[in-house]
């Protein structure tokens, strides 16, 4: 496990478009979710320890806003042949467990998470209505072994601030997690 922290894409950075599948072959785009008022895109993984400590909250979190017409969507770029537990069979055994309700898609290519600029599971990306990037960072201040709760705090406040029409507050701190899985030789240049 390398800890890595967020790369902290610039504010104001339009969405990257994807189409991506599903585990089970289910395609989705960015423009499948146009009409939400907010889009949340979650880079994420099975095996990584600080996103099995957020797991629980983040579905809850997740259902919680999805209700109230946020579009989520998690992305897994981890290469799951080097990291078999992050394999296609694997998310949806954790889409079960976890009770996740938004779709979890396999960026195999990793072409995606190089567009957003992705460094950590988790790494979190907010846009608004008109998919500017008003949001990236961390979930709340909760790590594995520091004894903070998992609350959500510093995501809900950005997703409160979207759907009320208030701008997000720029103090943004970092997401910290485990590194992307790159395909060796696939390492993207913004960690040069």
């Amino acid at each position: 496990m390398v800890k890595t922290a967020s790369t902290m894409l610039p504010l104001g950075t339009v969405a990257p478009d994807f189409r991506l599948p599903d585990a089970t072959g289910k395609m989705y785009a960015l423009a499948d979710f146009q009409s939400a008022p907010a889009l949340l895109v979650i880079f994420m993984c099975n095996h990584c320890p600080f996103m099995k400590h957020i797991a629980s909250g983040l579905a809850e979190l997740t259902r919680e806003y999805q209700a109230r017409g946020v579009a989520v969507v998690g992305i897994n770029a981890n290469d799951y042949r080097l990291f078999p537990d992050d394999a296609p069979e694997k998310m949806l055994e954790e889409i079960r467990v976890r009770g996740y309700t938004f779709p979890y898609l396999i960026d195999e290519s990793q072409e995606v998470a190089k567009a957003y600029h992705a460094a950590c599971t988790p790494d979190f990306f907010l846009f608004d209505k008109e998919r500017k990037l008003v949001y990236r960072g961390q979930m709340d201040g909760s790590r594995p072994g520091n004894d903070v709760p998992v609350t959500g705090s510093d995501l809900r406040a950005a997703l409160e601030a979207v759907l009320e029409g208030r701008p997000v507050s720029s103090d943004q701190k970092p997401s910290l997690g485990c590194n992307i899985k790159w395909k060796p030789g696939n390492e993207p240049s913004y960690f040069g």
